[in-house]
C-alpha cells in the first residue's frame, strides 16, 4: 500500500498552473519570433519591392553582384543597365540591391 500512496501523492504536488504556464511560454516565443525575424523581414521585402517598383530611366544603381551602371531601360521583369562607355547589360529587377545618389558615377570614376 506505500507504494500507491506515494503515486498519490506524486500527483498532488504538481503544480495545477502547469498548463498556463506552458502556455505563456509558448505565447512568449510567438512574440519574439514575430517581432525578431518575421517583421523586419517583411519590411525589408516591401522595401525591396517599393525600389523595383520604382525603378526608372536615369538612375544609378548597384546589383546584389555589385555592378554599378545607370538603367537605360525598364521592362516588366528586367532592366538594362549601362555599364560603361556603350557597354550594355540586362539584370532581373529582383538582382538590384539600391539605388544610388545621382552623380555616384562620376564621382567613381574620378578617383
Amino acid at each position: 500500500m506505500n507504494l500507491f500512496e506515494s503515486a498519490w501523492a506524486a500527483d498532488a504536488a504538481a503544480p495545477p498552473d502547469a498548463g498556463l504556464i506552458n502556455l505563456l511560454f509558448l505565447g512568449g516565443f510567438v512574440l519574439i519570433f514575430y517581432f525578431l525575424l518575421w517583421r523586419p523581414q517583411s519590411k525589408r521585402r516591401k522595401e525591396h519591392q517599393a525600389l523595383m517598383t520604382g525603378l526608372q530611366k536615369g538612375d544609378e544603381v548597384v546589383t546584389a553582384g555589385g555592378v554599378v551602371g545607370v538603367v537605360t531601360k525598364v521592362e516588366d521583369g528586367f532592366i538594362k543597365l549601362q555599364i560603361g562607355g556603350n557597354v550594355e547589360m540586362r539584370f532581373q529587377k529582383s538582382a538590384v540591391g539600391a539605388t544610388l545618389p545621382k552623380g555616384t558615377i562620376k564621382s567613381l570614376e574620378e578617383s
